[in-house]
This record gives structure tokens, C-alpha cells and sequence, in this order.
């Protein structure tokens, strides 16, 4: 077994997927981080996993910063590389982890692109409209901005949907979330009415040898991408106010609209599949938000 930083990062990432339960984007996006670093590390005459030390570390992250690098992404590259240590250290590669002594940036947190109730409508009136045509790109276009909102559930969830996971007794979706990690969601009556609209006169028209159980399908026959549920999402939101924003702002939407309707924190916290309540709480701020700027808006005296 090589000892090279290098092929230890594909060992690690194949470790993330298979035994730890970590999601493929996040295995992808450690595994990119690790051989940045390796690349560096050689580029420093290191090669081998036992000659990484915490200065090694800190110079690579330095070096980074120095770059211009956004925040956000230097905390995920110092996350990578304490996990990777933390593994190297477990299984006897490396005799102290010297990632424990890492510490990551301080990452400024923006409140979440949120859009309003009337943008929301105005689009649903567009979606309904051209959904009575029954084409099956715009049923296929209503059921996705329908089940987004009415549900708070991830791009990456919405596009892993089969059949199966539907339960229209109970209107309950089986949503595989991050880590592996499944949970009931419940959903609404329109967004109730666009699913079974899409299943009754779309997808019959679409589904091939390669549609499987997939709830969504592109005009191949094929289980529907997030780039393509992104495209959906970002032309119907441009000629808002909310302006360009992909399907996450429709998450932050569902959650934000939940609490403005006196929704329960842990409740919403549940719905979004937060590991953390502290992760929730950046919607309370946000509601907080918009009722500071209604109130100087409206009162005489703000």
C-alpha cells in the first residue's frame, strides 16, 4: 500500500463513501481538496502522509487566503483536511493528528435569498396556466416548483425521488437526505395535484428502458439532474424581484414562510432535515428581518 499523500486521498474518499455514509458531493468535493493539498505538499518536497505536521497545513491554507478565496470555501478545505487527518491518525498512517490543532476561518453568514409570497404567486399562475395545456415539460416544470416549495426539501432530494417514495394516502414523501440519512416529509395539496398530474399525462410519455422507478425524467427518459432542475428554477424566478436564484431559495422560501405562519423551530428543523437547530435559526433572522423593514416601511414614525 503506497504511503503517498496522494493515494491515501483516494483511499479516504472511498472510505467517506462506502463506510462513513457521506454524500457524493461532499466526497467529490474532500477528495478535490485533498489532492489540492497533496500538491502542493509535493510542490514542498512532501510526498508521504507521515510527513505532514500543522505548519504544512497552515502554510497550504495561507497560501489560499492570499489567493482571494472565499471564506466559505476555505472553512470547507480546513474541514477536509482535519477529517482526513483525523482518519490517517485512526488507522495507524500517521503517529498524532496534527489537524486537531487547525482551526478554520470565521465565515461571515448572508441571510438567505428568500422570495416573497406575491413573486411566488404570480410564478404558480404562470406554471398552472401552461400546465393545462398538459405539455410535459410544463407539468414537469409546476411539479418541481410545487414540490420545492410546499416541502423545504433539497434539489439534490427532489432529482433521487422514485415512485415508491410517495405516499398519497398520508402525502408523505421517503426523502434521502445528507449522510444517507432518509425522513418523511409531508406536502401539500397543489403540490399533490402537480405530482399526480405529471405521473398521470407526462411521464408515461417519456419513460424508457432507462427510467427505472425515477419520479423525474428529462425528454430521454432519463432521471432528471440537478443542472437541469436549476435551469427550471432560475428562468422562472429571473423576471421576479427575487431576480436570479436557483432552487435553494425556494427552500429558504418554505422555511421562512413556515415561521412568518408561527411554524415550531424544531418542527421546521425536522422538515429541512438539519442536523443542528443552529442551522435552522439563520430563518428566525430572517424573519426578523423582514418584519424590521415592514415596520419602517409602515409606521409613520420609523
Amino acid at each position: 500500500m503506497s504511503n503517498t499523500i496522494e493515494a491515501a486521498a483516494f483511499r479516504f474518499a472511498d472510505q467517506l463513501r462506502d463506510a462513513l455514509g457521506y454524500s457524493k458531493n461532499t466526497v467529490k468535493a474532500y477528495r478535490a481538496d485533498i489532492l489540492e493539498f497533496s500538491a502542493f505538499a509535493e510542490s514542498s518536497g512532501i510526498k508521504v502522509v507521515s510527513a505532514i505536521e500543522i505548519e504544512l497545513m497552515r502554510d497550504w491554507l495561507w497560501q489560499l487566503t492570499q489567493s482571494g478565496l472565499a471564506k466559505t470555501s476555505l472553512a470547507r478545505k480546513s474541514a477536509a483536511l482535519r477529517v482526513f487527518t483525523a482518519w490517517l491518525f485512526k488507522n495507524n498512517q500517521i503517529a498524532n493528528d496534527p489537524g486537531l490543532r487547525l482551526r478554520s476561518p470565521r465565515t461571515s453568514r448572508s441571510l438567505p435569498k428568500v422570495v416573497s409570497k406575491e413573486s411566488l404567486e404570480l410564478v404558480f399562475e404562470t406554471l398552472q396556466s401552461r400546465a393545462s395545456l398538459k405539455d410535459p415539460d410544463s407539468l414537469r416544470d409546476l411539479m418541481i416548483f410545487e414540490v420545492l416549495y410546499a416541502t423545504g426539501i433539497r434539489v439534490s432530494e427532489l432529482v433521487g425521488l422514485n415512485l415508491a417514495d410517495i405516499d398519497f394516502n398520508r402525502n408523505l414523501l421517503l426523502v434521502m437526505g445528507k449522510g444517507s440519512k432518509q425522513r418523511m416529509v409531508p406536502f401539500s395539496e397543489p403540490a399533490q395535484d402537480a405530482i399526480q398530474a405529471w405521473i398521470s399525462n407526462a411521464r408515461p410519455t417519456l419513460a424508457g428502458a432507462e427510467s427505472n422507478d425515477a419520479l423525474l425524467l428529462t425528454a430521454k427518459g432519463k432521471r432528471i439532474g440537478v443542472r437541469q432542475v436549476y435551469t427550471v428554477v432560475a428562468n422562472l424566478l429571473k423576471d421576479t424581484p427575487t431576480g436570479v436564484a436557483g432552487p435553494h431559495s425556494l427552500r429558504h422560501s418554505a422555511a421562512t414562510h413556515l415561521l412568518d405562519g408561527g411554524a415550531d423551530l424544531r418542527a421546521v428543523q425536522e422538515l429541512l432535515g438539519h442536523s443542528s437547530l443552529g442551522t435552522t435559526q439563520i430563518y428566525t433572522h430572517v424573519s426578523i428581518e423582514r418584519l424590521k423593514s415592514g415596520y419602517e416601511n409602515a409606521h409613520p414614525r420609523a
